[in-house]
């Protein structure tokens, strides 16, 4: 039998899961911040998976990235029109 695949999302899941005692330490606050940025890594799925040359985590983290870059060039267009 083949080796079974993991899907993006479970990928996603297990990096988060592995930083579970670092997000516990963080003030509640930071911990809702937290769950933000993988929550916003949850949205370029499509694009974390075809970055075969990456590790899972680097993909995931410059999915936070642009996500984070989203939200910041929403927040120019409101102050600057």
């Amino acid at each position: 039998m083949g080796r079974t695949v993991q899907t993006i999302n479970q990928v996603i899941q297990q990096e988060e899961a592995a930083f579970a005692r670092f997000r516990r330490t963080l003030r509640r606050q930071d911990q809702v911040l937290f769950d933000t940025l993988f929550a916003g890594a949850r949205k370029h799925t499509a694009a974390i998976s075809q970055a075969n040359h990456a590790l899972p985590f680097e993909a995931i983290l410059l999915a936070m990235l642009l996500e984070q870059a989203r939200e910041i060039e929403a927040l120019k267009r409101q102050l600057y029109g």
